[in-house]
């Protein structure tokens, strides 16, 4: 009898086990579970999506804020390129964020929702189609083992019932012997009372027996039946498990955007304009532009000619003592000159209004200046300009930084050559704004 309630404690311990009756409904429930946690894998990539987005946005207004500020800051050469490249690096790795958004929710989300539908069927009354196809085969599974062991509990609750009685009716008759008021017939009854007993409680154990040994036969077939059903659950399963693992690995390529080529080169490229940043380049721009490299019309004597700059008089001077040559032989000529041959270099019918002949626009190509010097014509020597210049003059040109042209004539005492571009138009340019080619 001991051992039968000892059973009944193990029994307890096992109340858990997958084996017992209905508890198959955990492996059921792994089918809402999985349809449930596809559901909440595409929120957490759509929230992840969000931060991409906003930290991209972040980094854009960060870039465009910061690029203006230094722009318009004091800071100047490479030294400034370096630190706008950093600006440049923003805007492309925001690029890349936006990527990693698009990514996570045209892709991603867009596989999990897809394999979601065509892992899961709901139905019209409700619930997956799976999860209730697995609950009808465990309950197929589990109907005649479960009521076999439906007998076997009856059995054996009968059979301890008979043990309790046994023992009132042993007890009963142990007391009435050591009692005087108990007469013999009342002890007799009492005596058939616990034969009666154990002859019940006999049957009890036989029939609890026999439930027991007929349930025993009927569990491995049970177990084998249980076990198909859950391999089919398994094999559900199986296909969740490997779909989030590549799903998985799909999101990890996406978010690592240090696998990405673009990332890889934004850093190389940045480190490069870092790597060129110039001390003596950055020292030698701001001497040029703000300091003793730059250009400086010195104070000098002036005279004011109405088609030239004031600082052209001592290339001008020798035209204008030629100019008034040319009058005084004009005066000249009309009184004592007489020949065909120098009526032919003075005509005596000039007026007052009227230009030489001999220098006349023609006989320079129509454009220059009569009075220019005519060594400007000759071949002259190629130079690069090293700066921006923007002529102050009518007669300077203007050109930019890296602009070829010819000097045809070199640097004079104030720090000026004369040069042609290769539009045709000539003029002056501060010297030390070209180096030879």
């Amino acid at each position: 009898m001991s051992g039968s309630y000892d059973e009944s404690a193990g029994a307890d311990d096992t109340m858990d086990s997958f084996w017992e009756v209905g508890n198959y409904k955990r492996a059921v429930k792994r089918f809402d579970d999985g349809h449930r946690l596809c559901n909440d894998l595409m929120g957490c990539l759509q929230e992840r999506a969000k931060i991409e987005k906003a930290y991209g946005d972040q980094l854009n207004a960060w870039s465009k804020r910061w690029r203006q500020l230094i722009e318009k800051g004091p800071q100047y050469g490479s030294v400034e390129r370096a630190w706008l490249a950093v600006m440049t690096e923003a805007d492309k790795v925001s690029e890349l964020h936006q990527d990693v958004k698009n990514n996570l929710l045209n892709e991603d989300v867009e596989k999990v929702k897809n394999w979601q539908k065509e892992a899961y069927h709901k139905q019209m009354i409700g619930g997956f189609k799976e999860a209730k196809e697995a609950e009808e085969g465990f309950k197929k599974a589990q109907k005649p083992w479960a009521k076999k062991l439906k007998e076997m509990e009856a059995a054996k609750k009968t059979y301890h019932m008979a043990c309790k009685e046994e023992r009132l009716a042993a007890a009963r008759e142990a007391n009435g012997k050591t009692e005087a008021s108990v007469t013999p017939d009342q002890q007799k009854k009492l005596h058939e009372k616990v034969d009666k007993c154990k002859q019940d409680m006999q049957k009890a154990k036989e029939k609890y027996e026999k439930s027991l040994e007929e349930l025993s036969k009927c569990t491995p077939q049970y177990m084998e039946c249980m076990e198909q059903v859950f391999d089919q659950c398994q094999q559900h399963e199986v296909k969740r498990l490997t779909f989030l693992k590549e799903a998985l690995l799909d999101i990890k390529r996406h978010l690592n955007l240090t696998e990405n080529q673009s990332y890889v080169t934004i850093y190389r490229e940045l480190e490069r304009m870092i790597q060129a940043i110039s001390t003596q380049e950055d020292l030698r721009w701001f001497s040029n532009n703000h300091g003793p490299g730059m250009p400086m019309n010195w104070p000098a004597f002036e005279v004011k000619h109405p088609q030239f700059g004031p600082n052209r008089l001592p290339e001008l001077l020798p035209g204008f003592i030629l100019y008034a040559l040319i009058f005084l032989c004009r005066s000249t000529t009309q009184t004592n000159v007489s020949s065909y041959d120098k009526n032919q270099a003075y005509s005596t019918e000039w007026s007052d209004d009227e230009q030489p002949t001999a220098y006349s626009g023609n006989e320079n190509g129509g454009n220059r200046n009569s009075f220019e010097d005519d060594s400007s014509t000759g071949k002259g020597v190629r130079v690069r300009a090293l700066y921006d210049y923007d002529g102050q003059e009518q007669d300077e040109l203007t050109f930019k930084a890296g602009d070829e042209f010819t000097k045809t004539e070199d640097e004079d005492e104030q720090g000026w050559c004369r040069g042609r571009l290769d539009s045709g138009q000539e003029g002056l340019y501060p010297a030390n704004y070209v180096e030879p080619i």
